[in-house]
């Protein structure tokens, strides 16, 4: 395995793992949003959401541009989202086999 092809997987996956950037994802699946827009939207401080958002733009997850002083955001590869399809398939799988091993389990 390469070390550095680890690293780049790694960092791509860490710029999925936080709620916020999971929210931001989601709410830019229908396309370009303006700044003005996501913030109020995530009900946390602008520029934590600005942090999020450059963070994801550095992760090739998110591209952007400028309007005036508006700033555009939108998902810059689509397969994002299939990505977390399979987290959703992947968690509801093992909901129900924890749910199995649960019920297997003796009662005291």
């Amino acid at each position: 395995m390469d070390p550095k092809k680890l690293e780049l997987e790694a960092d791509f996956l860490s710029a999925l793992a936080q709620p916020t950037r999971l929210k931001i994802l989601y709410y830019l699946k229908d396309g370009e949003k303006c700044a003005c827009e996501i913030n109020p939207s995530m009900k946390e401080d602008a520029s934590v959401i600005s942090r999020h958002l450059v963070k994801l733009r550095e992760a090739g997850i998110l591209e952007s541009r400028r309007e005036g002083a508006s700033v555009y955001y939108w998902i810059k590869e689509l397969r994002v989202l299939e990505i977390l399809k399979i987290v959703d398939e992947l968690l509801i799988s093992a909901s129900r086999e924890n749910a199995r091993i649960v019920e297997m389990l003796p009662l005291a």
